[in-house]
């Protein structure tokens, strides 16, 4: 006869696979590890094969079969996941609440105009926001503490997360007005800012441990969100990369400079909405997300953006990323 796996054998495959052992997986399906592994005997027994090794290890290591059809097991539980989503959102009517999760690479006036909108189209519909960076809106959508995320950073990739491109963005380098850096007056090189003080925002997710980004400096201040770095730049502090969106205002009055440093990364990267695939959106999910595209597709260009600050890409410069 036809192997024919449960979809709970599934889950509890995926969530042994997952966490990396039959206790752990028990804690994160609140049941008993011995129904846990009662639940992979059978399903083993079902495909005729063995899908972990316990034999001489301290934890379970998938087989090269237990492998193979790991993927075929994501895919079938993805798949459940979206009809469990479309039949929801068939039978859901407008949202009582909807919380939201915004990346500081967002700006701030994009966001200020859809949702004074978003205010007159939902007036019933109330609105938890939370602002932050790197992790923080992924981790929040991961967690299910937001229904919908918006922002830049993909640390990983996730099979239970909808991912929809909706715009772009960008960080740029920049000092204070009377920082060294910005008083040289001309395109900068690493070992101009190697002994400088580089301003740098943790990840308080977690998400990222052990990865930096575009840290150039031998000398390190961390911070933990974008708003205390960008007062501490605009203090003299130290030099750092900020979103063209908080910068920008400074940068055009003179309060900051726009360093001209060709080491720090400055190409254009994706901003995306995101969700788990098991929650669907409502009407004004739908409704916000779509007003974020229309309004973030429309923002100006890193190049248009260097152009409008009197800074000229040099030749040889890769263009920036669509």
């Amino acid at each position: 006869m036809d192997a024919n796996p449960t979809l709970d054998q599934l889950q509890v495959f995926l969530a042994v696979a997952e966490t990396g052992s039959f206790s752990a997986a028990s804690r994160a399906l609140n049941r008993a590890q011995s129904v846990v592994s009662y639940t992979i005997g059978n399903l083993e027994a079902q495909l005729e094969m063995a899908l972990f090794e316990r034999s001489g290890a301290r934890q379970p290591k998938l087989t090269e079969a237990g492998k193979a059809l790991l993927t075929d097991a994501r895919r079938i539980v993805a798949d459940l996941q979206v009809m469990r989503a479309r039949a929801k959102s068939i039978k859901q009517g407008l949202e009582a609440e909807l919380s939201v999760a915004l990346s500081v690479m967002v700006p701030s006036d994009a966001v200020v105009t859809e949702l004074r909108e978003f205010r007159e189209r939902f007036p019933s519909v109330a609105l938890n926001l939370s602002i932050g960076e790197l992790g923080m809106v992924m981790e929040m959508v991961l967690s299910g503490k937001a229904d919908i995320g918006i922002g830049g950073s993909i640390l990983r990739q996730e099979d239970s997360v909808v991912m929809e491109k909706i715009g772009y963005s960008f960080m740029i380098p920049v000092a204070a007005a009377e920082h060294p850096l910005a008083k040289l007056g001309r395109p900068l090189t690493l070992a101009d800012v190697r002994e400088e003080v580089q301003l740098v925002v943790t990840d308080t997710s977690g998400l990222t441990n052990g990865r930096d980004f575009n840290v150039l400096s031998y000398k390190t201040w961390r911070v933990s969100d974008i708003a205390t770095k960008h007062q501490l730049i605009k203090g003299g502090l130290g030099w750092g990369g900020l979103p063209a969106s908080v910068a920008g205002r400074d940068i055009m009055d003179g309060t900051l400079v726009a360093l001209d440093l060709e080491a720090y990364e400055q190409s254009q990267y994706p901003l995306y909405a995101m969700r788990k695939a098991a929650n669907p959106l409502g009407p004004a999910g739908r409704w916000l997300v779509d007003a974020m595209e229309r309004r973030l597709s429309t923002c100006p260009s890193h190049d248009d953006f260097k152009q409008m600050l009197g800074i000229e890409p040099r030749e040889g410069m890769p263009e920036a990323a669509e």
